[in-house]
């Protein structure tokens, strides 16, 4: 009895330092996800603004001929995933892998952000043509030079458009994976009758400048609130470790006092019968 007992607090130890560490990771979370989730807020309405221009001039020249807006012939797209560098995250990484298996076909090309999914979606048998770069460290410049490769290809007639696969901010406990089509870009929105418009020098000239310019401020949107969600998917994961292990530390101790009752019951009833047959 009395080494089951030792057990139970050995293994309370343990937990109890577990939950120090998940608590501390869950601070740091917490701090990261509320710097990380203001510089989004910052950007993501520059992007929309981009996005939102963008739409309108497509949509009152649907006949635009523009390279940008036409889908090919071919149909072959290069996908930008975004993960992390770190576990530890919940579900975060597995939800995207999961999507990337259901709605992008393997043979076409993919740009991994984030270290930690990189081997796994290699394993997966995915067309991986970039080396390791970190989702941590990547800067609005790497990003501009990865997404002028691919409008290069775009422009090539090697692919047939660009899309993101991310982790979409809902809010503190919801994100969700998601692809977005960036090129070519489609006719979406409604046009506001009330706004006169004039473009100068011409509709294409605007677009051929402004439409790549939107895709490279749009993925490093994409790119930001990647992160916040991973931050709030950590946040959230750390939490409920460490709930989990105050609930698990509680049940065995309740258990250890009960051992440690027995055999202390045990001891006094082997005394007394002892103390009888004197």
């Amino acid at each position: 009895m009395a080494l089951g007992a030792q057990k139970l607090k050995s293994r309370i130890n343990s937990i109890k330092s577990t939950k120090k560490i998940t608590s501390a990771m869950e601070l740091i979370a917490n701090v990261k996800l509320k710097k990380q989730r203001q510089k989004m807020e910052n950007n993501r309405e520059y992007a929309k603004i981009l996005k939102t221009t963008v739409n309108q001039i497509v949509k009152r020249n649907s006949n635009s001929e523009n390279v940008f807006l036409k889908e090919k012939e071919i149909n072959k797209k290069i996908t930008f995933v975004f993960s992390s560098d770190m576990g530890l995250c919940g579900g975060y990484n597995a939800n995207m892998i999961r999507l990337a298996n259901q709605v992008i076909k393997k043979e076409d090309p993919m740009i991994v952000i984030g270290k930690k999914q990189l081997s796994i979606l290699k394993s997966d048998g995915f067309n991986i043509i970039n080396d390791e770069i970190s989702s941590d460290n990547i800067t609005f410049s790497k990003i501009k030079e990865l997404v002028n490769s691919a409008i290069d290809m775009y422009l090539n007639n090697e692919i047939s458009g660009i899309q993101a696969l991310y982790t979409e901010f809902v809010n503190t406990v919801t994100f969700e994976p998601r692809l977005e089509t960036l090129l070519p870009c489609l006719e979406k929105g409604e046009i506001d009758e009330n706004i006169m418009v004039e473009f100068e020098p011409n509709e294409d000239e605007i677009l051929n400048n402004l439409i790549p310019m939107m895709v490279q401020n749009v993925m490093y949107s994409i790119l930001i609130q990647s992160k916040t969600s991973e931050q709030a998917s950590r946040r959230l994961a750390m939490e409920n470790a460490s709930d989990n292990a105050e609930e698990l530390s509680e049940s065995l101790t309740l258990k250890y006092n009960q051992a440690r009752q027995a055999a202390i019951t045990q001891e006094i009833t082997e005394i007394v019968g002892g103390a009888d047959a004197l």
